[in-house]
């Protein structure tokens, strides 16, 4: 089965912002394109939501939804709490528009939270009040823990998820037969899909669910809604579960504590990882959440809301819950019993260390690495963040776990390419210049300098090429308005100049579009003169045989203007015209060659 989230490889463009965004640099660099590491990647969606040309994807499973509603079966729809900050105020039209799509009824995920609460409850109340444990509630969480923190595998909760604590009650309370839908915020929600199959079966993402209203074309605020409700109740506290601190706020042993005692919360990624580096601080309970915020705030949400609004739609619809009557209060027997089985209620094992790709290398292979880098010195490690790591040093372990390419190091390419450029320049036998969109010069070489610059052979040196750049492309070429031409051709041409005692062949190309021009200027004088003495002495054999046309034609009684008319222009054709010393004639050659 396909990763939750993949790359489309043909939009990936070597941008690397996906790499920036990776809390835990799980994204491969193979030939240019970024690819997920599954055994890496803790599906918190990130790259999802950074990358500029939407090469990062969410596996779409509406269709497998629809397929298992079209057999037949009883399909339920597992509901995240956070439908009320993505469809505010419209709780009954959602549920209308859920059945209209085919499903058999709708439950609230929260029921699983109030059931996890219920069950940490009585384990703290068995403890002197203490529950030392990391939070299951937010799947990307437990694959952090489980990949990247594994001394801490011990002290997750002994409990499942909230999502997969509802599919093992609602398959407690109805029949195995069933097919759960999870529809959230959440991308990791299909992870949990597919490693715990029917705990749930299926995942969607809000973003998947507007999808297909679309295509049914039902809209949400034209439905008329109808007399529907949760199975098997109303959820009522445990509603605020995706909101920072809502799973203790839900707790009758925490929610009444003031200032944390007892427990702390702590969202978006970096946070939470700065959490776990303290070795779980020796608090009593940690409720992790992968997104800044909470769930409220996932991957698979609405771009154009805040956070506050989220916040504030969350909040008002769990205060308007608890007015409500009948509300799912929680059950004692089945929380016990999932305190008892933990795992085991979803016929799978407690979750296990999976770090073992991490390699150890010694100093002396980083130190090599970082050779092949073009790091030789500490000095050269600038730690930009160009290659999408915060250190050199990361760049260079990362390349020897096969994560990482040497062209993703910005400096050393930039220093390759400025260190070919100036070779090629030093030793290519033409004069050469570039020029910006100012006709101002970027870069040239040596022999440029002696053909415009009146500098004699030996006298330019490095320096005095440094102090060239800058400086307007008219202070040493007559013709800098000829370049001026060449920035908007497709094409760049190919010129003849007679510039003070040299014949020269000027080449122009583009360096980048309308932005860098170059140039190449190749002394053809010797050439240029011997092609001229031929056509001299062609003057003479003409004009020698023209003469003898002519009397021939006399003495026939012909007129030979035509024959006379023909060889001038064939002399013309091979003549070169020049001006004076200092002048140039920019003539460009129609067949591209001027030898």
């Amino acid at each position: 089965m396909q990763n939750p989230i993949y790359t489309e490889i043909t939009s990936c463009r070597d941008c690397y912002k996906c790499v920036r965004s990776c809390p835990v640099k799980a994204i491969q660099i193979k030939d240019g394109h970024a690819m997920i590491i599954k055994d890496r990647c803790i599906y918190c969606g990130r790259c999802v939501h950074v990358c500029p040309n939407s090469a990062k994807k969410v596996r779409e499973d509406a269709d497998r939804v629809k397929l298992a509603i079209s057999s037949g079966r009883r399909v339920i729809c597992s509901l995240a709490p956070s439908y009320a900050s993505e469809f505010p105020g419209q709780g009954r039209e959602l549920l209308t528009a859920l059945k209209k799509l085919g499903f058999s009824a709708v439950s609230e995920t929260a029921i699983g939270a109030a059931l996890v609460t219920q069950a940490l409850d009585i384990y703290a109340s068995e403890h002197d009040g203490n529950a030392p444990f990391i939070g299951t509630a937010c799947p990307a969480v437990v694959e952090l823990v489980k990949k990247y923190y594994p001394d801490d595998v011990e002290k997750l909760a002994p409990v499942p998820s909230p999502l997969q604590t509802h599919s093992a009650y609602l398959r407690h309370i109805y029949n195995e037969d069933l097919v759960i839908v999870f529809i959230g915020p959440c991308i990791a929600k299909k992870m949990e899909a597919d490693m715990t199959p029917g705990f749930p079966d299926l995942a969607l993402t809000f973003n998947e669910l507007r999808s297909w209203l679309d295509e049914e074309g039902i809209d949400l605020s034209a439905i008329e809604a109808e007399d529907a409700d949760f199975i098997p109740a109303r959820a009522g506290t445990s509603t605020i579960y995706p909101i920072e601190g809502g799973q203790i706020a839900s707790s009758k042993l925490w929610g009444d504590r003031a200032f944390g005692s007892g427990a702390l919360a702590f969202s978006g990624i970096d946070q939470v990882m700065s959490a776990l580096q303290d070795g779980s601080c020796g608090l009593p309970f940690l409720e992790l959440l992968a997104c800044d915020g909470g769930c409220v705030n996932g991957p698979a949400t609405r771009d154009s809301v805040s956070m506050a609004s989220r916040k504030k739609a969350a909040t008002e619809h769990t205060i308007r819950r608890l007015d409500e009557p009948a509300l799912f209060t929680g059950d004692e027997e089945f929380a016990r019993l999932l305190l008892e089985k933990g795992y085991s209620i979803l016929h799978t094992e407690a979750p296990g260390n999976e770090g073992g790709f991490r390699k150890k290398h010694t100093e002396d292979d980083i130190r090599r690495a970082l050779v092949d880098l073009g790091k030789l010195t500490k000095a050269d490690e600038l730690n930009c963040g160009g290659c999408g790591y915060n250190t050199c040093r990361e760049m260079a372990i990362a390349y020897l776990d096969g994560m990482a390419e040497i062209e993703m190091c910005v400096t050393k390419m930039r220093k390759e390419a400025e260190s070919k450029v100036d070779v090629l320049l030093r030793t290519i036998p033409t004069g050469v210049v570039i020029v910006d969109s100012d006709l101002q010069i970027a870069d040239c070489n040596k022999l440029f300098l002696e053909l415009f610059g009146d500098m004699e052979d030996g006298f330019v040196d490095q320096s005095i090429l440094q102090m060239v750049k800058g400086l307007p492309l008219e202070r040493f070429v007559p013709f800098a308005d000829k370049f001026r031409d060449q920035f908007y051709l497709t094409h760049p041409g190919q010129y003849r100049v007679h510039f003070k005692d040299k014949y020269l062949r000027v080449t122009f190309f583009l360096v980048e579009t309308k932005r860098l021009l170059g140039a190449l200027f190749e002394d053809i004088t010797t050439p240029t003169i011997r092609r001229e003495t031929v056509v001299k002495k062609a003057e003479d054999v003409i004009q020698k045989s023209l003469e003898t046309v002519q009397q021939i034609a006399s003495l026939l009684g012909e007129n030979a203007a035509e024959t006379e008319i023909m060889l001038n222009s064939l002399i013309d054709a091979f003549s070169v015209h020049g001006t004076g010393e200092g002048e140039s004639d920019f003539r460009q050659d129609e067949d591209g060659d001027l030898s």
